[in-house]
């Protein structure tokens, strides 16, 4: 099931790139959906090409009962950015996995953070699969609505979280 996504945030790359690598932010969104930051590394200089690994702990309140008997209450997410360093312009991409504990699904995708004079377009497309024979399709269709959902709650959050820090 293919994600996509884009918005237009009125900051410039580096504010919304440093929000979208900020713990406090991240621990932030982890709580809006009822979860818990679990941890947060960097590694590497953020100037240049870095990657994040972000876990998460989320409830699955909302997924289908169904779904709900096989992972349980919670999920541990894990979520790995690679970062490529900033380009002439600023404009930034970070290619993205999901590991869901508990869940045969692999999400990958790309952000792009393009810069558009002094705004951010945040673009986002990617893909959500399942390795489970004859139900892995409909195991992704199901997650594909609640993944995108979540990844794009960043994008959201980042304008009313920079417009308040």
């Amino acid at each position: 099931m293919a994600l996509n996504a884009s918005t237009t945030l009125p900051y410039g790359v580096d504010r919304v790139a440093a929000t979208f690598i900020d713990e406090d932010f991240l621990r932030h969104t982890s709580e809006y959906v009822g979860g818990t930051l679990e941890s947060f590394q960097i590694d590497g200089d953020v100037a240049g090409a870095f990657t994040t690994i972000t876990v998460r702990t989320l409830p699955t309140t909302r997924l289908p009962e169904i779904a709900r008997k096989f992972v349980g209450e919670k999920l541990t997410v894990t979520q790995t950015e690679k970062w490529d360093a900033p380009t002439a312009d600023g404009s930034r991409t970070s290619n993205i996995s999901l590991k869901i504990s508990g869940a045969p699904l692999d999400v990958t995708a790309v952000q792009n953070l393009v810069a558009d004079g002094g705004n951010t377009r945040v673009e986002l497309e990617g893909a959500v699969t399942s390795s489970v024979p004859f139900l892995g399709g409909k195991i992704a269709e199901a997650a594909e609505p609640m993944v995108g959902k979540a990844l794009n709650i960043q994008s959201q959050q980042a304008q009313a979280w920079l417009e308040s820090h």
